[in-house]
């Protein structure tokens, strides 16, 4: 699971890090030590809207267990199509499918952060 963290002004979204499912207890730890104020957490969408699958339950589901453990607001926000867009970053910037396997969860989280981030504005 891709973790990425935005500056103190809410502009910019950066990679943290790569935690392993289901992850709570790190994820918590990095929100505490980056004293995050809201976490968003990507809802699985398909291509027509339809956030009803078991990917999008497994979301759900994670994301209600883990508000639990914070102190912060947890929104789950669509995540249509940030693993394609983060592939494609990727690859224009010249790394291949394998040299992107350990980093493209991250990829995929700074994407949504920074859509997230950018709707905000």
């Amino acid at each position: 699971m891709g973790v990425a963290a935005s500056d103190p002004h809410r502009i910019l979204a950066s990679p943290v890090e790569t935690v392993p499912a289901p992850g709570h207890a790190r994820v918590a730890e990095l929100v505490t030590e980056r004293e995050a104020a809201l976490v968003v957490v990507g809802l699985p969408t398909s291509l027509s809207g339809r956030s009803q699958s078991a990917s999008a339950d497994m979301a759900r589901a994670w994301a209600a267990s883990f508000a639990d453990l914070v102190d912060v607001p947890v929104e789950l926000v669509d995540e249509r199509l940030t693993t394609v867009s983060a592939s494609a970053a990727l690859r224009a910037s010249g790394r291949t499918a394998k040299q992107s396997r350990a980093v493209i969860d991250q990829a995929a989280a700074v994407a949504l952060l920074q859509g997230f981030l950018d709707a905000r504005r």
